[in-house]
């Protein structure tokens, strides 16, 4: 799989980004990322096959031939590019694309949706949480390189992931002082402390507001400045809250193992309700509402089961093709 070539298209969004690549991996593939420009109010109304130039729609990396083996895509956005290099590949490149495409899904060879998404054919695959890039191999590295940095606080180490607001939730202040109100009760109660990083959705003030109460308990706080230790807090973690607002990082945290808190925002679309709705239903994750609990099951492993399936799809159709 190493030989093919694979490129990723996607609007640029980071939880779109890191399920393609995360599937690319477990299929066996090095990837190109490559980023097209969000579709204008108006062509979102056009079917994709109607996009004028989605060729030329790139912003990082040229959409021209040679055309890759493998192309994975995510997002509306992506949908006329990887229509359009299928075409020009006259078929050719293998494509899977990620979340509900808005067009027959057999123009794809493979399509992945979420559960909650009413989607189905032939050729979608159903996932019970978003894929991503989280394997043990890279927990075990992340804690290796991060765990000094965090060995001074006292255990229990409570990571929190922390969003921010999107299309269908929006972060206030006064959310983010219930969050520490619950977070510090949450350390204070076990006699633990906090590992705290943020994303760019997060806010400056809603950050502020964060980093200066959470004070009150032994803290670590992501400067913003360094590299992100996202990884490394999910691997030497005891346990997890995570935000509400992201399907990925939620999905991300269940790959540990570890109990995962979600800490509910509030205004959550019927969709969002469907997906934590059937993690908690599964005995994955649990509410947060100031206190730590402990529980076990078995962190679903939904990309590697993607990977397979793309990896024999792909193999069989090379094998027709070279026939």
């Amino acid at each position: 799989m190493l030989e093919l070539i694979c490129w990723v298209v996607t609007e640029g969004f980071a939880g779109m980004e890191n399920q393609c690549v995360g599937l690319a991996e477990a299929v066996g593939l090095r990837c190109e990322i490559k980023r097209v420009r969000r579709p204008q109010m108006l062509l979102k109304y056009l079917p994709p096959s109607l996009w004028p130039n989605p060729l030329k729609s790139a912003v990082q990396g040229n959409l021209a031939p040679p055309w890759p083996d493998v192309l994975i895509s995510s997002g509306r956005g992506s949908v006329a590019a990887a229509l359009a290099i299928r075409h020009a590949s006259g078929g050719k490149t293998f494509t899977v694309h990620i979340q509900t495409p808005y067009v027959a899904p057999s123009r794809f060879d493979l399509v992945v949706v979420p559960q909650h998404d009413s989607l189905r054919g032939d050729n979608v695959l159903v996932t019970r949480t978003a894929l991503h890039g989280v394997t043990k191999e890279k927990l075990e590295e992340a804690a290796r390189r991060f765990n000094g940095r965090l060995s001074h606080l006292p255990r229990p180490l409570i990571a929190v992931l922390v969003g921010g607001s999107n299309r269908h939730q929006r972060y206030s202040f006064q959310i983010m002082h219930r969050m520490a109100d619950q977070l510090i009760a949450a350390a204070r109660e076990c006699g633990g402390s906090l590992a705290v990083t943020t994303s760019r959705r997060t806010g400056e003030e809603n950050e502020k507001i964060l980093r200066e109460r959470l004070r009150a308990v032994p803290l670590f706080f992501w400067d913003g400045a360094e590299e992100n230790p996202y990884l490394g807090l999910l691997a030497i973690a005891d346990v997890v809250v995570v935000t509400s607002d992201s399907r990925s990082m939620v999905s991300e945290a269940c790959a540990t193992g570890k109990p995962v808190h979600v800490f509910s925002v509030g205004d959550e679309n019927k969709k969002f309700r469907q997906f934590h709705r059937a993690l908690m239903d599964d005995g994955i994750t649990r509410p947060f509402a100031g206190t730590i609990e402990w529980w076990v099951y078995d962190p679903p492993n939904e990309t590697e089961k993607v990977g397979t399936s793309v990896r024999d799809r792909l193999q069989q159709t090379r094998a027709i093709v070279d026939q």
